[in-house]
């Protein structure tokens, strides 16, 4: 009697875990929205539900995904924003023309804010948002959040530490939650401490750049559950807000996509092209992040990604580590720069309150420089109310816009850390420090080659680790003093070995 072995299963029926993964990360966020959207619409269809809110189970389900997925990320930024500034700061001890290179990033962040603020002016003024709006007045409410420049420039001022703040509910409990810019402001101040003591900081630097990458490790983790949190998140923006708000607010928000994708798609390639850099590499390079972005809401759980994609385009990890962090907290072109300055018209357009040039000009002076009081929360009410009550507008009129926010916010934090990635490539590029080949190269986009890169510098560092300890171990210490160059040794190793493990294509 004869036997037939059945064929092996193909790799991806044994796995299909593995199979996933082998998706390219973009793809896999793209597959996402598509279901989110799917979904939210199922939910609307379905109506509400029993719950105390109205909301069925679908409903409850994708913001239950959704919330859990932004919870995880908000948990992680804190330590993220200080070891990520500390150590940036401390790397520019290594770079000879440091302070130049800090001082062309902020001035290339100024400029690309300014033409994007133009830009929302220059649509506002022609579509007037507010006067062709259906919205009720009814819904005009002032925000819970609210800022002032008193209030921004109180938040520089660190109330502990850590940077954490905690109120109390009306049911007695005590929540607690951090601010971004004093943990920003305390940041900076140790790492300007780290510069000041020296030789003697060597052994917290250590326990810092560890502690940054057992963070970003656990990041990388929740970064992977982008894919699920983006049928949350989107789902129930769908289910929650549905089409009406955005009919009632369609030029508004027409106005807002429109204004992000001529700086997406015009202004950033016209930067590039002037700065003899190949436009469709840049955004092969980006995608990640921007993607990342848009799903997440968050230009600061999106940093690690957008590091990552920033020094995979060529750009010196001492050079990114400094831009990108910076870039997280005050670059925000869609949420400090488009989006402040029509959502200024609308609400002018709205109450009848006439604009001069005056107060366009106050537009483009609030929204260039103060895009970093939006550091202290997610989102953009921080800086519209900012903008609003700077021009003396209601600031009831936020009201009429927070039923589209998460909508909107999606589109602007996607600009954001695009924006961010793009002046980094920039600046390197203009002071001759970006890798060409690298930058020309940018061709991959999948999540798990990121990872492998990762991956294999690590690798690379293990060894020559090992390998120098080894030498060590049998040689008398060198004298720094009398020998720096053997001091240095080791160390110059471990620097070319990490670059030599970077991706070239």
């Amino acid at each position: 009697m004869s036997t037939t072995t059945p064929s092996p299963a193909p790799r991806s029926t044994r796995n299909p875990l593995r199979a996933i993964a082998r998706i390219p990360f973009g793809w896999q966020v793209l597959i996402g929205l598509v279901l989110g959207v799917a979904l939210g619409l199922v939910a609307s269809a379905i109506g509400p539900g029993s719950g105390e809110e109205g909301a069925n189970w679908l409903t409850t389900t994708l913001d239950t995904i959704g919330t859990a997925f932004v919870t995880l990320l908000k948990a992680l930024v804190p330590p993220l924003i200080f070891l990520a500034i500390v150590t940036s700061i401390a790397n520019l001890r290594k770079v000879t023309n440091a302070a130049r290179l800090a001082w062309k990033t902020l001035l290339w962040f100024a400029i690309t804010s300014l033409i994007a603020v133009l830009i929302g002016i220059g649509l506002g003024a022609i579509t007037s948002p507010g006067a062709n709006s259906s919205v009720s007045a009814d819904a005009a409410q002032a925000s819970d959040t609210q800022g002032t420049w008193l209030d921004f420039l109180i938040g520089l001022v660190p109330s502990n530490f850590l940077g954490i703040e905690g109120s109390a509910g009306d049911d007695g409990s005590v929540s607690l939650s951090f601010n971004a810019l004093q943990i920003l402001v305390i940041s900076i101040a140790v790492g300007i401490a780290v510069l000041s003591v020296g030789e003697k900081a060597e052994p917290f630097l250590k326990i810092t750049g560890s502690a940054l990458e057992i963070v970003q490790k656990l990041l990388w983790w929740v970064i992977r559950l982008a894919p699920i949190g983006t049928v949350g998140l989107l789902g129930n923006a769908v289910a929650s807000y549905g089409w009406d708000a955005i009919g009632q607010l369609g030029v508004f928000v027409a106005d807002v996509y429109i204004g992000m994708l001529l700086v997406l798609l015009v202004v950033y390639p016209i930067l590039l092209r002037t700065s003899g850099l190949s436009i469709g590499s840049f955004f092969r390079g980006v995608w990640p992040a921007t993607s990342l972005g848009f799903v997440s809401r968050s230009s600061l759980g999106t940093m690690p990604m957008t590091q990552t994609v920033t020094e995979r385009m060529g750009v010196p990890r001492h050079y990114a580590s400094f831009a990108i962090p910076l870039g997280a907290t005050t670059k925000m072109d869609g949420c400090a720069a488009i989006y402040p300055a029509l959502a200024a018209i609308f609400v002018a357009n709205f109450f009848g309150v006439p604009l001069g040039i005056t107060d366009y000009l106050l537009i483009v002076l609030v929204s260039v420089l103060g895009s970093a009081a939006t550091a202290g929360m997610t989102g953009a009410t921080v800086m519209l109310t900012l903008t609003l009550s700077t021009l003396g507008l209601p600031l009831e009129g936020v009201g009429l816009l927070l039923a589209i926010d998460p909508i909107l916010d999606m589109g602007r934090t996607a600009l954001n850390v695009t924006g961010q990635s793009l002046v980094a490539v920039i600046v390197a590029k203009r002071e001759k420090i970006l890798d060409q080949r690298a930058y020309d190269d940018s061709v991959r986009t999948s999540f798990a080659e990121i990872q492998a890169d990762q991956k294999a510098e690590a690798d690379a560092f293990a060894e020559v680790e090992a390998e120098v300890a080894e030498q060590e171990a049998g040689a008398p210490a060198p004298d720094a003093l009398a020998d720096p160059a053997a001091h240095a040794a080791g160390g110059e190793r471990r620097t070319e070995a990490a670059e030599a493990a970077r991706p070239q294509a």
